[in-house]
């Protein structure tokens, strides 16, 4: 969730255009076609993985900027059309700070945007019914995730974009932990922007794309040269960009059998906590969920703690989103679910990549258990318990 190794057939990719294919793209001599190509075959990769023209992906640095280009792109172009946004209560810090930036700085013609955010199940999941209730004559945007990065539940997209379809409302989705683990096609979601990241799916760091479909019209964030028309000035990082399109086309043709080994690994490891530990919740839609995500709360200890020692034993794990870490307030994610704070500081987020084993995920279970067991011996709130909780 957090970050994946780049492939191998990543890296071996992207080195010709760190050394002797250095060309700036924008050039017309040879060293800047070959780059120019290099580029739109990328383009062609990241189109085809999730079903969109070539013609509708942007470049970007990553997830953040493309959510930022899709909120503030979208609600500078319609102002005039409208200043209402709706999204969620559980979107990724990258949308709910842009939300919160235009709601306080994005002034314009004498009146601010105005935002809307919808409250989750118990499972995270938004009630569409909710989406079709907020909307008014002033809305221009709808920003949903697909699936959510702390607790890993898949949203009803598909049904939330049939409504702002239907209602002529621009629809954008954050998909970043859902891009190249489960199946996106962006013309059956019936979403008009989308977000994705290159370094959650094997690809490298600081790379990205938006994909804005035919005929929806954003404004720049900032100008400069003719880059990704017009939208993204700026010389184009094409070592990042060629890796993004090979990470994209390997996680196209290995998806199916990646998710089911997750989701394998996944459920032995769910399944071998819930045995050993005491007084675990698993949060998360028990169905719609993610193969790679396993949430957990643990009662009467601290999740900073949990992964302070776990990280001792050489094994990594989250105490929520790695955009939020450095917070010592619990999981907005969690609260909006509705948890009590206590148990929502008692959080651990364990995601799995294609590179782990079955061993891996025994060791995990005997490592956490201990760990548990240590820091509960030393709580004096703690009383010996028997049973587990959902």
């Amino acid at each position: 969730c957090a970050t994946t190794p780049p492939h191998p057939e990543v890296v071996e990719a992207m080195l010709p255009y760190l050394n002797e294919n250095f060309g700036n793209p924008s050039s017309i001599y040879s060293f800047g076609r070959q780059a120019k190509t290099a580029i739109e075959e990328a383009r062609k990769q990241v189109a085809s993985l999730i079903g969109a023209d070539p013609s509708e992906i942007l470049f970007t640095s990553g997830g953040t900027e493309s959510d930022n280009l899709a909120l503030r792109g979208i609600a500078y172009a319609k102002k005039r059309d409208g200043k209402h946004i709706i999204t969620s209560l559980i979107e990724h810090s990258a949308v709910l700070t842009t939300c919160n930036y235009l709601e306080s700085e994005g002034f314009i013609e004498g009146k601010n945007f105005r935002v809307t955010y919808l409250p989750v199940d118990k499972f995270g999941l938004v009630d569409p019914d909710q989406v079709k209730k907020a909307i008014t004559c002033d809305t221009i945007l709808i920003s949903i995730m697909q699936a959510n990065n702390e607790i890993g539940t898949i949203e009803p997209i598909k049904e939330i974009g049939e409504i702002a379809r239907e209602k002529g409302i621009c629809f954008h989705t954050d998909a970043v932990q859902a891009v190249g683990k489960i199946p996106v096609n962006v013309e059956d979601l019936k979403v008009d922007l989308l977000s994705l990241s290159g370094h959650k799916i094997y690809g490298p760091k600081g790379i990205g794309a938006l994909y804005v479909k035919k005929g929806v019209k954003i404004v720049p964030l900032f100008y400069g040269g003719h880059q990704e028309q017009n939208l993204r000035a700026g010389t184009e990082n094409v070592p990042a960009i060629v890796g993004l399109g090979r990470a994209c086309e390997i996680a196209s043709r290995n998806m199916e059998e990646n998710a089911k080994y997750l989701t394998r690994l996944r459920n032995r490891l769910e399944t071998g906590i819930m045995q050993k530990i005491n007084h675990v919740r698993i949060n998360g839609h028990p169905i719609r969920r993610l193969p790679h995500i396993l949430h957990l709360c643990f009662e009467l200890i601290e999740g900073e703690a949990m992964l302070l020692n776990m990280d001792m034993k050489g094994i990594q794990v989250s105490t929520g989103s790695a955009c939020t870490s450095g917070s010592f307030e619990p999981s907005y994610v969690l609260i909006a679910v509705g948890m009590d704070p206590r148990l929502a500081h008692g959080s651990l987020r364990l995601s799995l990549g294609k590179n782990n084993t079955e061993e891996d995920i025994d060791n995990t279970i005997e490592a956490l258990a201990h760990v548990v067991e240590k820091l509960r011996s030393m709580s004096p709130l703690s009383p010996n318990k028997k049973g587990s909780s959902r």
